[in-house]
């Protein structure tokens, strides 16, 4: 079996706990970087009081009109976030896929090489608006 402790081991995101033992969830491997690229484009800039530089500027993308600008913008904010705080990988290619309905986003395809073995992955990234979809409205029993 191939050591890949150097990819690192953190907490599990968001944390949870294992039922039973109540031990904290860890994330491993291949799967610590892709909680990592969740982590790093979730995160609004100047978010991190400590590191206000950290993270990425997706979030001002939000109800801004889909045009080959924009999606030039993204790629770039993508490309940048990920060089400046995951060093363990580089950034081979960022496409965006975009759709429409009642959820409407972007799909951020990240194709990426582990620095140290080379290896190529892929990740996902979907970028939708979740804030307020969740809503229950009561009539206040009237």
């Amino acid at each position: 079996m191939e050591d890949s402790s150097f990819l690192g081991t953190g907490w599990s995101f968001p944390p949870t706990f294992e039922i039973g033992d109540y031990q904290l969830n860890m994330s491993h491997s291949q799967h610590n970087i892709n909680q990592s690229i969740d982590t790093i484009l979730q995160t609004p800039r100047g978010e991190r009081s400590l590191m206000p530089l950290f993270g990425s500027t997706l979030h001002s993308f939000l109800f801004r009109n889909m045009n080959a600008s924009l999606q030039s913008e993204i790629i770039d904010a993508v490309e940048s976030a990920l060089l400046d705080y995951e060093p363990r990988i580089t950034v081979d290619n960022v496409a965006l896929e975009t759709f429409d309905g009642e959820r409407s986003g972007v799909a951020i395809h990240i194709d990426y090489t582990v620095r140290k073995t080379n290896t190529r992955y892929n990740y996902v990234y979907p970028f939708i608006q979740n804030e307020a979809t969740n809503m229950v409205i009561s009539n206040g029993g009237l």
